[in-house]
């Protein structure tokens, strides 16, 4: 005789069966947005199972649920605008949690070991499933965008105190920040250059321009406090929270898309920019002090 289900796990089984109406539209959407037909195949696949364990699901439940659009919408939006990669594996992060609860019950329901076995072949169809450009040039991206973080933050930092002229400093960062873009987006370009596989060299030209515009966009967020703030020690405060925050961002959306562990990626990068800005801190009150530099 089958056992019954308590009412704490039909309460799951409702959560359950509403994430799974929830993946199912999603899937559903991102299919028919995607332009790779191999994609678009997989996808609706993918959504039509997700329906199937929802159908399931309300047969133990009694309840029809409606699917929360808002949710919908918004990982849609976040798969198109931060690529579906990144969307994706977002999606199939709430889909582990799913899973747990979906073990505990295995024995209770018959389809089950079923719905389990699924589910635990999307992630590893979704892994291999895209082939996005802006996740193959994730190696410049971030070339440029911690080359950006580490340099100007200490240009910055050393600028604002033995200089004291919050306009000056903001103009001088950006000079400094443009020509080293410049630079680093040239050194990126020899590099990739130089490599033995002919296909990597074809890559040299969109890789140069991913770090320099990765660099050039982290450039014009740091200078700007200097520019609309005429307080040199405020900019500099605001300065180091866009730079904490920049990392915090990025670093969450590459945790996500590569799986990488996010809290040391995070902390690694964090402190190696704070540290540089401190010591030239400190570099700029000793120019100030001992060369008697001032503006």
């Amino acid at each position: 005789m089958r056992k019954k289900l308590t009412e704490s796990e039909i309460n799951e089984l409702k959560k359950a069966q509403q994430d799974e109406l929830l993946s199912t539209e999603v899937y559903g959407r991102l299919s028919k947005l995607v332009k790779d037909p191999h994609n678009a195949r997989l996808l609706k696949q993918i959504a039509e199972e997700e329906r199937h364990h929802a159908s399931t699901f309300s047969k133990y439940t009694g309840k029809t649920l409606k699917v929360n659009k808002l949710k919908v919408l918004f990982y849609v939006f976040i798969s198109r605008f931060f690529g579906l990669t990144f969307g994706v594996k977002l999606q199939e992060r709430g889909e582990e949690e799913a899973q747990k609860t979906y073990r505990k019950i295995v024995h209770v329901i018959p389809e089950m070991e079923k719905i389990i076995e699924e589910e635990e072949n999307h992630e590893e169809e979704l892994i291999n499933l895209i082939n996005e450009e802006r996740l193959s040039y994730m190696s410049s991206v971030v070339l440029g965008l911690n080359d950006a973080l580490v340099e100007l933050t200490g240009a910055l930092a050393g600028f604002t105190l033995s200089i004291q002229n919050s306009r000056i400093i903001a103009i001088l960062g950006l000079i400094t920040g443009i020509s080293a873009s410049l630079s680093m987006a040239a050194s990126e370009y020899l590099s990739t250059r130089a490599e033995a596989d002919p296909e990597e060299q074809q890559r040299a030209g969109k890789s140069a321009l991913y770090t320099g515009v990765a660099y050039i966009l982290t450039v014009i967020a740091l200078v700007t406090p200097y520019f609309l703030i005429n307080n040199y020690i405020i900019s500099l405060i605001t300065t180091v929270t866009i730079a904490l925050i920049i990392i915090f961002v990025f670093n969450y959306y590459i945790s996500v898309a590569n799986d990488y562990e996010f809290k040391k990626r995070f902390l690694e990068m964090a402190s190696i920019s704070i540290g540089v800005a401190a010591l030239s801190f400190i570099i700029g009150y000793l120019v100030k002090t001992f060369l008697g530099f001032e503006v």
